[in-house]
């Protein structure tokens, strides 16, 4: 699991970063709004760690930023903040929940647990009129099945479970292909090709459009 940090005290950020990773997580970090937003474009985050109070962007404007691509990753705040208005803001803003500094790391530990564990996957996965069933690895689409490769479900997935979500050429290599060395992602572009023909979708069906120079984004 991959979390971000985001907070503009170096000190918490060391504290937070050295505890999390001792508890298995993997952790990067972002000392301003910016950085954080500009993080979230480019890399996949199972969780986020947003303070509310950073230079060049606050944290609302990060998070509202953030669910305009991103509508599932859970956003914690960090923040000295806690009067209802202020809570009730930060969940219009799209947080998911609020941790008041300072805070026990312990406490902070069992929030994320728990998001993690709502974070449970269904049996079945949907695209619009695609359904994945993982356990019979089985994908149909209107009915009728698609014969999809190893690879081919895997990358397919991948899309679904990161749907309204840019999923870079370099995350998939690295999340789908598990290789973390500079490899032609062109492969990538191959298999999707492959997909599409095998999903047999119509233009009005591309639930999975290209970003160009980027990679792709599953939507319903």
């Amino acid at each position: 699991m991959k979390i971000l940090i985001v907070e503009d005290e170096i000190g918490i950020v060391q504290f937070l970063q050295q505890g999390l990773e001792e508890e298995g997580y993997a952790v990067m970090t972002a000392t301003d709004g910016l950085m954080a937003f500009e993080l979230t474009q480019k890399e996949r985050f199972d969780l986020i760690l947003l303070d509310w109070m950073l230079p060049k962007m606050n944290g609302i404007d990060v998070c509202k930023s953030i669910r305009i691509m991103d509508k599932s990753t859970p956003i914690i705040f960090l923040t000295a903040k806690d009067t209802v208005q202020e809570t009730i803001e930060g969940l219009k803003a799209g947080a998911n929940d609020f941790i008041k500094k300072p805070f026990s790391f312990d406490e902070l530990v069992e929030r994320i647990k728990i998001h993690f564990r709502n974070q449970t996957e269904p049996e079945i996965l949907k695209l619009g009129t695609i359904e994945i069933h993982l356990a019979k690895h089985v994908v149909m689409v209107d009915g009728n099945e698609a014969n999809l490769t190893q690879r081919e479900f895997e990358l397919l997935c991948y899309l679904v479970r990161n749907k309204g979500k840019v999923c870079s050429r370099t995350q998939i290599i690295e999340d789908v292909w598990d290789i973390h060395f500079e490899y032609d992602t062109g492969v990538i572009d191959v298999f999707m090709n492959a997909i599409r023909k095998k999903l047999n979708l119509k233009i009005d069906k591309d639930y999975i459009k290209t970003i160009r120079g980027v990679g792709y984004i599953a939507n319903d």
